[in-house]
């Protein structure tokens, strides 16, 4: 398939669409982003690429990061993780206290903010330097040195952790958090605000594409494909807050968004792609990021459906 035609027939169909969403703000730091970037990258299990615009550019990834620290506590945790968050979707703001409330402190799913928090606190206790050794991790996968934490975005989203520290003491207090509040919204944080481009996304998340045995040497940090199952599954059912259903109907792959305007999608054992660009919609998911995704399976009439 001529993938590189198909993205800049898309490229083309785009130029007068009419981006409705607006930057994050609510985190003063990616409130400074220029609301006009955009990047894709797509990489494929034969090992070609193919890019459109600032691709290599790095942005926040923000709750991208789920997926990966869930995939590192699953290799800590194996299936005790699940006694302490459920594979349930939200169908509730990402942020929400009244559903934790409800369901006595245990999250619904490890990528609203609340089974972020408490994957992050399980990463803590196993982890003598949590953030180093976290950092490491993303850098082994993604297979670059260079990928480091955007610290002021650290501190701003820390400046601002009011919710998601009643989040953590609600937790705490149903005796789900283990480790110091603070140090765990500091550990969280820098998860969130670790900077990496299409790029380095698409090639860190190859690691759920499912490998059949004779290409495990392509990807030796490969998970194993029962968890790359589950974690798909969930990217497929949660990875887009209470707008996962939409993304699934529209796209129809799992994958994972942030508010720092970046998607990331897969088709297992075919291809892993990025997308960038800041402005979100009402839910909180890159507005042109969904649809040039939307327009991507539609052109090349390839789902996992």
């Amino acid at each position: 398939m001529n993938y590189q035609a198909i993205l800049e027939s898309i490229q083309s169909d785009l130029k007068d669409y009419k981006n409705t969403g607006k930057v994050a703000t609510y985190i003063p730091e990616l409130g400074k982003v220029d609301s006009s970037k955009f990047g894709l990258h797509l990489n494929c299990i034969n090992g070609n690429h193919y890019h459109l615009g600032a691709s290599q550019e790095r942005f926040s990834i923000q709750s991208i990061s789920k997926v990966l620290s869930l995939a590192f506590a699953l290799k800590l945790e194996r299936n005790k993780l699940w006694n302490r968050v459920d594979v349930e979707p939200s169908g509730d703001p990402f942020n929400s206290l009244v559903q934790l409330e409800y369901e006595k402190g245990i999250p619904r799913n490890p990528f609203i903010n609340a089974g972020a928090l408490v994957v992050s606190d399980m990463l803590m206790s196993h982890l003598k330097n949590p953030k180093e050794d976290f950092l490491q991790y993303v850098r082994d996968i993604a297979g670059d040195q260079s990928i480091d934490y955007d610290t002021s975005v650290a501190a701003s989203e820390m400046q601002h952790k009011y919710r998601n520290a009643a989040l953590a003491h609600l937790m705490k207090d149903f005796k789900n958090i283990n480790n110091d509040v603070d140090a765990l919204l500091d550990f969280y944080f820098h998860q969130c605000a670790i900077a990496m481009s299409c790029q380095q996304l698409a090639q860190a998340f190859s690691i759920f594409l499912n490998y059949s045995k004779q290409d495990q040497s392509q990807q030796a940090l490969a998970v194993p494909p029962m968890i790359a199952k589950r974690i798909n599954a969930l990217m497929l059912t949660c990875g887009f807050y209470d707008e996962s259903g939409e993304f699934a109907f529209r796209v129809g792959l799992p994958g994972k968004s942030g508010v720092g305007g970046g998607i990331v999608a897969l088709h297992p054992k075919h291809y892993s792609i990025a997308v960038w660009s800041p402005p979100l919609n009402e839910k909180g998911n890159s507005e042109l990021g969904m649809k040039v995704l939307e327009l991507f399976t539609s052109k090349t009439e390839i789902s996992v459906f």
